[in-house]
């Protein structure tokens, strides 16, 4: 595990009026992929508005790379429909994480937001939908956020990180 910096969980919450793809409805599902890893959520059948309530781990070894989102119809007979797709930055999310040592000491308590990243057309998070919150939740640093979808009609896909660093041994 060199390199790796630490753990990021992504529970996929649910998605949000997302596009039909079959008749009336779609059965979508939802892949994720930072630098070579690829990760998958299960397939909810005819739902346009899906509950997965799944969580993903993905290994961060540099926090600079985006991470990638896309939504699939599946299909049976045929290639998976493409529903949309987004982008997000784990980069402030991870620099909060060298905020919360210090935050300790002052026993941080749960819900407190340590920053709020604002949807913006010219940074990396431009596919925000709502106002990103960072909290320290539970013992552990946590950003809840609604991705709008692009290339599709409509669509939004609710997240919530979780970061769980790695401690680097010291010999």
């Amino acid at each position: 595990m060199e390199n790796v910096v630490g753990l990021l969980r992504i529970k996929i919450m649910r998605g949000i009026n997302l596009a039909v793809r079959d008749t009336w409805s779609s059965d979508p599902y939802v892949v994720l992929r930072l630098g070579k890893q690829k990760v998958r959520s299960g397939v909810v059948r005819k739902n346009v508005n899906p509950e997965w309530n799944e969580e993903l781990t993905l290994t961060v070894s540099d926090p600079n790379l985006p991470i990638t989102l896309k939504v699939y119809d599946k299909d049976t007979f045929s290639r998976d429909d493409k529903m949309g797709d987004a982008e997000f930055s784990i980069k402030e999310f991870v620099e909060a994480q060298k905020k919360v040592p210090d935050l300790l000491e002052n026993k941080l308590p749960s819900g407190i937001v340590i920053e709020k990243i604002k949807p913006n057309r010219h940074n990396s998070n431009c596919q925000l939908s709502e106002e990103s919150p960072i909290l320290w939740l539970n013992g552990k640093l946590t950003q809840h956020m609604f991705l709008r979808l692009r290339n599709v009609e409509c669509g939004e896909i609710e997240l919530t990180l979780n970061w769980f660093p790695i401690p680097h041994n010291k010999i």
